[in-house]
This record gives C-alpha cells, structure tokens and sequence, in this order.
C-alpha cells in the first residue's frame, strides 16, 4: 500500500519519530440494527450455542464501577473475504445482541502488517469511507436474525441504521520495534485518519472537531468523534474502550428508533382525531376508546423500552472507562435525543388526556339525551293513554 504523500512530515523530533512509527491493528467497522421490541438474551444463547456465544462484561478493574443488568451476548459468526482498495482479506464477523432489540453486527478488518502512520490512515480512510459493506452486513443480519427468531418479540426491521467504525492499533513502535508513547500522536497526525481530511486543518477546526481525547496509561489512547474513534491498545484481549462506545451507539440506535416513531405517529395521530371528531355521539364514544387505547399503549411502550435503554448500563464512579462512555453520550447527543422523545411523549400524553376529557363529556352528553328521550316517550305513553 503506497503512503500519501500530500500531507508533509510534521517538523520537530515528534514528527521526524512518528515518520518512522510502525502501526499494526485493525479496523473494527459496525453496523446496528434494531430488529424487533425485545430479546431474550437466553434464548438467544441456546440458539447461537454452536458458535460458542458469550454474556461478556468489561475486563478492566475498573469495570466494576460500570454496572450492566442484562450484558449482551457477543457471538463470532465467522470470516468473510474483503477487498479493500483492490487488497483481498479475511475479515471477522462477530455480533452483539443486546435485550433492548439492537443487534451490533462487527466487521474486523486486519491492516497491513508493521506500516506507517500515513499508510494506516490511508487504510483506515478505505475501509471506513471508500469499500461499500452494506450487501454483506444484510447479508449477515438476515442469516443471524433468522437463527434467533424464536428469542425476538415483535420482530421488526427498523429502518433507522447506525454506524461507527474503530480504528484498533495494538502496536506502535518505531522503526526498531520499541515502543513509541501515544503522546506522538498530535490532533494534527489523526486528523487524517479520523476527519479523512488531506489539507493542514486549522487549530481552531482541531479543537473543535477532536475534543475528547483520553489516556490512561503512556501507551494506551483513546479519541473519539461522531462517527468514529482511535483506539490505541497493546494487550489484545483488552477491547472495554470498544464495548463501552458500542454500547453507547446501541442506546443512540434506539432512542434514534422510538424518535422516528413518534415523528410518523404524530401527524397519523392528528388526522385521526379529526377523524373521530365527526359523526354522532356514539360514534365518537366508541372511536375515542379505540383511539385512547391505542395512544396509551403507544406512550407506555416508548417509555418502557427509553428507561430499560437508559438503564441497561449504570456509571457509578468517575473512572477511565466511565469518562469515555459519557463522553461518547455527549458526542451522540443522547440527551438531545432523550429530550426530543420526552417532547413528543408530551404531546401525545395531553391528546390523551384531551381526548379522555372530550369523551367523558360525550358520554355524559349521550347519558343526558338518553335519559331526556326516556321522559319524553314517558310523557308520550302517558298522554296517550
């Protein structure tokens, strides 16, 4: 793979080292996927056992400070050949179910073994923004939600999707095979792989666009952005900083969901208030109860699936891992999203109400015709007898 040349060697000794800086690592690409209201994740186990399926929890110490009700179930699904800018890979598919009805579908492409910064980051530029991986996620998607079926209620494709794609280095070494502190990694350096962008940026665009930056060790380094995060890490088997950004992006994916939901429910809901505005009194009484019940369990369906969202992963101390989950939170804008369902939720809970209210008036309105009519044919019978 041939290096890009278009952006310049940084001066000072940090650039002359990180010219020299070998990379191997990965590029972990996901796509989610809401299928349905809920999933039984132990179902779901017996379902997948062939593939050695996994309820896994972060590793760390620290993990303890992140509490998780229902962990997911990670399962390997197998390897697909890949071809990234004309390379052929074996790539691994792997999957997480979580009990909320996402399903994280992960595609773990290896990069070429010991390249350089700028070869790594042409690498990650091709399989994050120019290899369309959309026929062999369906693919995948339709083959696994198949296999557990039985574990789904209410199986459903949303039509809302989401993406993020980690770039996982393992080693970072120089040209000895020593290993090189992530300190050499400067805004300036990643904006290429991050950002995709070729020309110098600003350092008013790089503080902007690359706030969350987190370390924990000298070698380890974490950055995220919107759509995707470095992930720098030498012990393999350590992947928490991904679990907890998948996790975060599970959440979105839902709120996302339910915000969409509402959005199409709204208009419906308006027109068929109208709708049952017109005709008679009883006529009104008995559409208004069907329209109630309907809203009612509209509203306590969102609700339940946003708190079980909202509750399925608990930050109970200020640790790493915790710093960068609400990072990721924020980045998201989960509590925009949050905000926006309230609303809609709102708007919904007092049409109830309105509706009950006018209901409630139609029924005492008929109760008073009826008993009016019964005087009247009461008088009727009376004077003519």
């Amino acid at each position: 793979m041939s290096a890009d040349t278009s952006l310049p060697t940084p001066p000072g000794p940090g650039g002359k080292l990180l010219a020299k800086a070998r990379v191997e690592g990965s590029a972990i690409v996901y796509r989610l996927f809401d299928v349905g209201y809920e999933i039984d994740l132990a179902r779901a186990l017996e379902l997948l056992s062939t593939n050695a399926p996994e309820r896994v929890r972060p590793l760390r110490g620290e993990g303890q400070a992140i509490q998780i009700n229902n962990p997911p179930v990670t399962v390997i699904l197998g390897t697909e050949r890949v071809s990234i800018d004309g390379r052929d890979v074996d790539a691994e598919v792997s999957a997480r179910i979580f009990d909320f009805g996402v399903v994280s579908l992960r595609l773990r492409v290896p990069a070429p073994p010991r390249v350089s910064w700028m070869e790594y980051a042409d690498f990650g530029n091709a399989v994050d923004v120019r290899t369309d991986l959309t026929p062999l996620f369906l693919r995948q998607l339709d083959a696994l939600v198949t296999r557990i079926a039985p574990a789904i209620e209410r199986r459903s494709l949303a039509t809302v999707t989401e993406d993020y794609v980690v770039f996982r280095i393992t080693r970072f070494t120089d040209a000895d095979g020593e290993e090189l502190s992530t300190e050499l990694l400067r805004d300036e350096d990643v904006a290429p792989l991050l950002l995709n962008e070729r020309r110098p940026l600003s350092l008013a665009a790089l503080r902007e666009l690359l706030p969350n930056r987190f370390s924990y060790y000298s070698d380890d380094l974490a950055i995220l952005t919107w759509d995707n995060a470095l992930v720098v890490e030498p012990a393999v088997e350590d992947t928490d900083i991904q679990y907890v950004l998948e996790f975060a992006n599970a959440q979105l994916l839902e709120l996302r969901v339910y915000d969409s939901l509402l959005d199409a429910q709204l208009p419906m809901m308006y027109s068929r208030v109208a709708s049952a505005r017109r005709g008679g009194l009883a006529r009104i009484v008995r559409r208004y109860a069907r329209l109630l019940g309907e809203l009612q369990t509209l509203v306590a369906d969102s609700t339940e699936v946003v708190e079980r969202v909202e509750n399925s992963l608990k930050v109970t101390d200020d640790v790493y891992l915790a710093r960068v989950y609400s990072a990721a939170l924020d980045i998201f804008r989960g509590r925009v999203w949050r905000s926006g369902i309230d609303r809609k939720l709102g708007i919904i809970r007092e049409t109830y109400a309105m509706l009950n209210d006018e209901a409630q008036a139609a029924r005492a309105e008929a109760l008073e015709i009826a008993i009016v009519l019964l005087i009247v044919a009461e008088l009727v019978v009376m004077f003519a007898l």
